[in-house]
């Protein structure tokens, strides 16, 4: 054909949009993704967002929670320890016990008290049995001096480094001085509740993840379904099992499904409008040519005017006849709901030129996915094949061979018909050229040089295209593809 060959994913099917750069926005990916897909990704996005949230603000508040019950515990014992501070009598010289706990008793348990003058030697200091030879450090990350009856709290290491939850109470005892209190317990008793408070939420919001997620998929289901009902009825008629779409939507997706049955319907009306208006156009033309060359006849059949008249009224009746059948073609081609079973077009075409080529003896060799259908009119699918199959008849010396398969079975699928010969083939200079209207390689062959160019233009109008190349019998390869699909029958 005239006009450059377009790709296969392109020739049919919608229009393709124009290359995206080299570099796309990370958003353009998701232009094509479904309303389903979005609401899905978007949904357990932000679920998991609020949940991750959740679970940090409530960790906090649970630490916050366990350290100031540890720290009860903790300022217990040190107002105990400043009670027998206060108490008549040398504060260095007062025995303080285990404080009503063994554990102050116990080496190394991680239960410590200490008690003496700010800055004193670990001599001059009062201490638990449990804390051996080394002083209590202060809480780190508390900042400045405890004042009196103040209290500071943090973290710090035993001499076993064993981590420790520590406070500090400041006791001023007037003349006798200024004493500091200090206990610890071990904060790894925090880290277990904290461990086990972390597993439990986790395990909980993991759950709660899960029955968000499967709510948003029932919720998605739910609230797409009129939308994937509408979809499958638009399918239903594509494929010709259904002449428009039926049932009850939503008020929001009504309107929607009422406009494509009325377009569905005006479409109808234009394709009716125009078979009447070609059929008219035919009348009319055809009566006219018909009295010419009746009248030419009547008057002296022999003469060179009659001769020259009836010829080329012949040829403006076949310019005719091809010009209305484009003209029925472009308005028949993509109609909704028009099907052609492939199979039994070609068997029929294969038979008819048997017979009409029987003096070469041709074999003709088939190969056909069964419930192949071509979606347009019947007439235009055996125009197009009809006349591959007689220029390969034309030219083969003992074998024609037919296939047709569907490449993508998406919402575009496109069928594929292939049909080659083993006779002398075309030099590829030519094959563009003969696919032009009228044009003839070889005069002695009979025909009047239309035939791939009808089915050049007929695949142009259903958006497919034509193209020759070298067929592996030897010969010419025509390869036409054109919407088509399979069946549902043979799909299953």
């Amino acid at each position: 054909m005239n006009a450059p060959a377009r790709g296969v994913a392109g020739s049919v099917g919608p229009e393709t949009e124009a290359a995206a750069p080299a570099a796309p926005p990370l958003w353009r990916p998701w232009r094509r993704r479904s309303i389903a897909v979005r609401l899905a990704v978007s949904s357990l996005l932000s679920s998991a967002l609020i949940l991750l949230a959740a679970g940090l603000i409530l960790s906090t508040l649970y630490r916050e929670t366990t350290e100031r019950a540890f720290d009860s515990r903790l300022i217990v014992y040190a107002n105990d320890l400043a009670t027998n501070l206060v108490t008549p009598g040398e504060p260095d010289a007062r025995a303080f016990g285990s404080l009503g706990d063994p554990r102050f008793d116990l080496p190394l348990s991680g239960w410590y008290w200490q008690v003496g003058r700010p800055n004193a030697k670990p001599r001059d200091l009062r201490t638990s049995r449990s804390l051996v030879g080394v002083p209590l450090p202060p809480p780190d990350r508390a900042v400045g001096e405890a004042g009196a009856g103040q209290l500071r709290k943090g973290y710090g290491r035993a001499q076993d480094e064993r981590p420790l939850r520590i406070i500090e109470r400041a006791v001023d005892l007037g003349e006798e001085g200024r004493y500091l209190v200090r206990v610890a317990g071990p904060s790894d008793e925090i880290e277990s509740d904290m461990r086990r408070f972390t597993v439990a939420l986790t395990t909980t919001f993991a759950l709660l993840g899960l029955s968000l997620g499967l709510a948003a998929f029932l919720q998605i289901r739910f609230g797409l379904a009129p939308l994937i009902k509408l979809r499958a009825a638009l399918g239903a008629i594509r494929r010709g099992e259904a002449d428009h779409i039926s049932g009850e939507y939503p008020r929001d997706i009504a309107p929607l499904a009422g406009e494509v049955n009325l377009l569905i319907e005006t479409n109808r009306e234009i394709l009716e409008r125009a078979r009447t208006q070609v059929g008219n156009l035919a009348h009319a033309l055809k009566t006219p040519l018909s009295i010419i060359v009746n009248e030419v006849g009547a008057s002296d059949a022999s003469s060179d005017l009659a001769l020259k008249v009836r010829e080329q009224a012949a040829i403006m009746r076949d310019q005719v006849n091809y010009h209305l059948d484009r003209a029925r073609a472009a308005a028949l081609a993509g109609a909704l709901g028009t099907f052609t079973d492939v199979e039994p077009v070609v068997a029929a075409l294969t038979r008819t030129f048997g017979k009409i080529y029987r003096d070469k003896a041709l074999t003709f060799e088939t190969a056909i996915t069964p419930g192949l259908r071509f979606r347009g009119e019947r007439q235009d699918f055996e125009e197009m094949i009809g006349n591959l199959v007689d220029n390969a008849s034309k030219w083969a010396s003992a074998t024609v061979a037919i296939r047709a398969e569907v490449i993508g079975q998406g919402d575009y699928p496109h069928l594929i018909v292939t049909v080659e010969d083993d006779g002398p083939g075309l030099p590829p200079e030519d094959r563009t050229a003969v696919l032009k209207r009228g044009k003839r390689l070889d005069e002695t062959k009979p025909g009047s040089g239309l035939g791939l160019s009808i089915v050049s233009d007929l695949a142009t109008l259903y958006r497919g295209r034509l193209r020759l190349e070298e067929a592996s019998l030897g010969g010419l390869r025509a390869v036409v593809e054109i919407p088509g699909d399979a069946s549902p029958a043979a799909q299953r």
